[in-house]
C-alpha cells in the first residue's frame, strides 16, 4: 500500500494541499472541501491504475492547524495531556518548535479529545 503524505497550508485565498512525493495537489476556500478535493485529486491521480492501493497522511502545522481549529483550547489541551500550558502556547504561536515525543503526545491528546467528542449523544426532546 503506497502512502500519500498530502501538506495543508493556508492561503490567501483559503487553504492549498500538495503530495510530498507525488505531482497531486489542490485548493479549496474550506478546509472540509479541501480534503474532500484532496481526496479526488489523489484519485485522478490513480484514474489510469484503479487497482492501486494508497493510504493518504494529511499534515499540517501546529500555528496553522491552531488558527483553524480555534474550538481548542490551549489551556485546557495543555491540562488534558498534562502539559505547560505556556510551552503549548509558544509551540502553538510558532515561537518554538515541538519535539517529536511532544509533537505526537500533543496528537495523541487531540485524537482522544475527538474520539470523546465522537461518542457523546445530546438528549433531544422528540
Amino acid at each position: 500500500m503506497k502512502k500519500i503524505i498530502m501538506i495543508l497550508e493556508r492561503t490567501n485565498t483559503g487553504y492549498s494541499a500538495y503530495a510530498e512525493d507525488y505531482p497531486i495537489f489542490t485548493s479549496a476556500e474550506t478546509m472540509p472541501e479541501l480534503l474532500n478535493n484532496a481526496h479526488e485529486a489523489i484519485d485522478l491521480y490513480y484514474e489510469d491504475n484503479p487497482l492501486n492501493l494508497y493510504h493518504v497522511v494529511f499534515q499540517i502545522d501546529f500555528v496553522q492547524f491552531f488558527k483553524y481549529y480555534k474550538v481548542l483550547n490551549a489551556k485546557f489541551l495543555a491540562e488534558k495531556i498534562n502539559m505547560n500550558p505556556t510551552l503549548l502556547s509558544q509551540y502553538i504561536r510558532g515561537h518554538k518548535k515541538p519535539s517529536l515525543k511532544q509533537t505526537e503526545k500533543i496528537l495523541n491528546g487531540i485524537q482522544k479529545i475527538g474520539r470523546e467528542l465522537s461518542e457523546i449523544n445530546f438528549i433531544t426532546n422528540n
